[in-house]
């Protein structure tokens, strides 16, 4: 999902901020999971998970960066979910080991999440949450964007959904592109469309319920990131407690 802008391309969580490429994270995440497999270790470890629900435009991922560095949870965003679940031959790779060792388990997960509404409709989707449970029975994570709240285990997740107006998402994506608000206009209506139909297929949701979060977060209000940052992780302990300490890593 990306849009182009003049000939600058937006990809959704785009900001100043140098990432670490998805191939390379992707590697590093493969071989844990060789090593766990090849120690006939349980995958289906229960640390917590943080996940993010957004609008495009609203800096989500900035929010999550600069959580990662106050509890050191690995942010995992769109770009590598994406790659683990479609290029970096997973399927061949953990998928046959996950199914044998939890036979059922998708299946079982997905009932109690969905009920008896058929929605997966594709190879891609099942892919997808295979991608989520694999990489979050790893270590503690931030998980930004792709609805991974509604596929993980509930009682281990901490989601939140941020929000802000048209106006603000329109000036955060001027402002990293560098285009006049008029030209971002024209093309945010194209990221959120293509954003709805997403869900729409793979989850058979049109929209994001509030009810689905434990915290929602207005960013026109919570207008500094360090500051909704903050406010996650008192939540997070706030919601676990003494059970989330070990998990920590403060810095």
């Amino acid at each position: 999902m990306s849009v182009n802008v003049e000939n600058k391309i937006y990809s959704p969580g785009m900001y100043t901020k140098k990432r670490i490429e998805a191939s390379v994270l992707a590697d590093q995440y493969l071989k844990q999971l060789d090593k766990i497999n090849a120690k006939k270790q349980n995958m289906l470890q229960k640390p917590p998970v943080i996940c993010f629900s957004r609008k495009i435009g609203v800096g989500a991922l900035e929010i999550a960066d600069i959580l990662s560095e106050m509890i050191g949870f690995r942010v995992i965003d769109r770009e590598l979910v994406e790659f683990i679940a479609t290029k970096a031959n997973l399927s061949e790779r953990t998928v046959a080991i996950f199914d044998e060792k939890y036979p059922g388990y998708m299946s079982e997960l997905l009932n109690m999440a969905f009920g008896e509404k058929s929605f997966i409709k594709s190879d891609y989707s099942r892919l997808l949450f295979r991608a989520f449970i694999a990489m979050t029975g790893i270590e503690p994570a931030i998980i930004v964007g792709r609805g991974a709240h509604l596929v993980i285990d509930r009682e281990r997740v901490l989601a939140v959904r941020f929000i802000c107006s048209m106006e603000k998402r329109i000036q955060y994506l001027a402002n990293i592109l560098n285009e006049p608000k008029q030209q971002i206009e024209k093309n945010i209506d194209q990221l959120d469309k293509e954003q709805r139909a997403f869900f729409k297929e793979v989850y058979g949701k049109k929209d994001a319920s509030p009810y689905e979060f434990d915290i929602v977060i207005n960013c026109d209000y919570i207008t500094e990131p360090k500051c909704a940052a903050a406010i996650v992780a008192a939540a997070l302990e706030a919601k676990y407690g003494d059970k989330i300490k070990k998990y920590i890593n403060k810095r």
